[in-house]
C-alpha cells in the first residue's frame, strides 16, 4: 500500500500532518517533524509533544496522515488506524528505530504513534488538474521558489 512513490514523496516532505478526532468529534490537525514510512503498511510518528493527538488516538484509532512536498506541490494522504507504543513497551525499539536518528538528543521520544495504512490517495495542487498540459513538476518548483524567495544550492 505504501509503495515506492509514497516513500519517495514522504522522504522529500519536511513535515507530516496528523489528523485525529476527540470524543466529541472535534478534529485536531497537528504537524509532526519526526516521522517516517517504515514499510509497505506503516507510518511511524514520534510522540515528542503530542498530548492531544495521543489522547485522541486512545479514544478513536482512525487517523489521517498527510504530507506534501511544498515545492513540487504533490504528496499523499494515508488513512489508517493508529496505536500508541510507549517507551516502556518491549516493541518500542522496533518502531522507534527509524525515528531515533532524526530525534537525536534534542527531541525525547515519549512514545511512537504507529499508523497502519488502510487507504492511500494522492494530494496534488489544483494546477496539475486544471492545467495538465502546462503544469510540470519543474515549473511548480520554479514558481514555489520564486514565491517563497528561496533557491537550491
Amino acid at each position: 500500500m505504501l509503495n515506492h512513490d509514497v516513500i519517495n514523496s514522504a522522504q522529500s516532505s519536511v513535515l507530516c500532518w496528523l489528523a485525529t478526532v476527540d470524543e466529541q468529534g472535534q478534529p485536531n490537525v497537528s504537524p509532526k517533524e519526526i516521522w517516517a514510512v517504515l514499510d509497505e503498511q506503516h507510518v511511524v510518528i514520534g510522540h515528542i509533544a503530542s498530548p492531544t493527538s495521543v489522547r485522541n488516538i486512545a479514544q478513536h484509532a482512525k487517523v489521517c496522515v498527510s504530507f506534501v512536498d511544498v515545492f513540487v506541490q504533490k504528496g499523499f494522504k494515508v488513512q489508517g488506524e493508529a496505536r500508541i507504543i510507549d517507551k516502556g513497551q518491549a516493541e518500542f525499539s522496533k518502531w522507534a528505530a527509524p525515528l531515533l536518528p532524526m530525534a537525536g538528543e534534542r527531541f525525547p521520544l515519549h512514545a511512537v504513534i504507529v499508523v497502519r495504512a488502510t487507504a492511500v490517495a494522492p494530494i496534488v495542487a489544483p494546477s496539475y488538474r486544471l492545467y495538465p498540459q502546462e503544469t510540470t513538476e519543474a515549473l511548480q518548483v520554479q514558481a514555489a521558489m520564486k514565491t517563497y524567495g528561496v533557491s537550491r544550492h
